[in-house]
């Protein structure tokens, strides 16, 4: 059979799919990729397993006229190539995908759309709310499929879209990158990023942006600097807000405490190594980042928000506290270097229900949907 996934962004694919693709790849079939290539912003994050890529010039904003070229390049694209499956990704991308589809599913193509969390939720603006909803209800109709990686994008779709909605647990971590180290690899792990065995280590992953509001963890490093004296708190990513977070860092004199690391692919070997991970983020669809602390046994601090409060269990596997709530961060991480009992109890719950969320597990459910 012959695959198409596509995406606003070639990293989306990159981060996200590769192994679903590997997966096809290795059953036997040809894959192909659609979307604009921003990799080299990613800092080595390579496209595999795709015997082709098209550039397709897709915005992320719905209604920009450059969409319209977009939307004519993908069209072009799909009469030539008669893909037996589509499988689209990402608000944009998705939209773009199946206005493009619609004659090839009249040929008998299947279309799959994959939403990594709608814009859309309990708490979202009213703006995005009128961007987006109706769109993507609208959208369901030019599909086969709607799938979900999280509950309650699942349960509204279910309830509120025409056709058939699944649900995924995420787009798996995998279990062979991601998992518990020994204290002689943490130590070596730690050596690395220059950091040593007493300090105590919190990591946030994700872009520099004001969603992900790294500002908070920021603030609350400042109030738990003297309360914790070898406190070192990594952030990596970049992005567009990446100056801004430098001058509060500066502000707040914490250029020894807070380290950017920057956009890494080499996380592995540096998040089996810290204390705590941390996420601020006002959305979430179901952040890889947490799972992947899951799986290598780390307690968790984090905003609530759907996708957080999906894995995190309050006072089980981590807490969950507002975004904005710069003490809450503050008490939950010190409670934790305080009680080194409790971030292993924690650890060690989070890993046992992070294994729904693994690579050989969601592979499992979506290869199903994509057969």
């Amino acid at each position: 059979m012959k695959y198409l996934f596509t995406a606003t962004r070639l990293s989306h694919i990159c981060q996200f799919h590769l192994p679903y693709l590997q997966m096809l790849k290795e059953s036997g079939h040809t894959v192909h990729v659609a979307a604009m290539d921003n990799l080299s912003e990613k800092n080595g994050l390579q496209l595999k397993y795709a015997d082709k890529h098209f550039e397709i010039p897709f915005e992320r904003y719905p209604y920009d006229p450059k969409n319209i070229t977009a939307y004519r390049q993908l069209k072009k694209l799909l009469n030539k190539e008669h893909y037996d499956v589509i499988v689209c990704n990402t608000p944009v991308g998705g939209i773009l995908t199946r206005l493009a589809a619609r004659e090839s599913r009249k040929r008998g193509a299947r279309v799959i759309y994959i939403a990594h969390g709608f814009h859309f939720y309990k708490g979202a603006s009213k703006l995005n709310w009128l961007l987006y909803y109706p769109l993507e209800k609208e959208m369901a109709r030019l599909c086969d499929v709607v799938v979900t990686i999280n509950e309650e994008d699942y349960q509204f779709a279910k309830s509120r879209f025409p056709g058939t909605v699944e649900r995924i647990h995420g787009v798996g971590v995998r279990e062979d990158r991601y998992h518990p180290a020994t204290a002689e690899e943490q130590a070596e792990m730690r050596r690395k990023e220059g950091l040593s065995e007493d300090d105590f280590v919190v990591i946030c992953t994700g872009e520099l942006n004001e969603n992900k509001n790294q500002k908070t963890l920021i603030a609350a490093a400042a109030m738990l600097r003297d309360q914790i004296p070898k406190l070192k708190v990594l952030l990596a990513g970049n992005g567009p807000k990446e100056q801004e977070l430098r001058n509060q860092i500066a502000a707040e004199k914490l250029e020894d405490t807070v380290k950017l690391l920057g956009y890494r692919t080499d996380l592995e070997n540096v998040v089996p190594a810290v204390d705590v991970v941390a996420s601020c983020s006002k959305r979430e669809g179901l952040p890889l980042n947490i799972i992947e602390a899951m799986l290598c046994k780390k307690p968790v601090v984090a905003s609530v928000n759907r996708g957080n409060s999906e894995l995190v269990e309050d006072d089980i596997t981590g807490y969950l506290l507002q975004p904005d709530d710069v003490q809450g961060f503050t008490d939950s991480i010190f409670r934790l270097y305080c009680d080194s009992d409790l971030s292993v109890r924690m650890g060690n719950t989070g890993y046992q229900k992070a294994q729904s969320y693994t690579v050989k597990a969601v592979i499992n459910e979506l290869g199903r949907i994509l057969s």
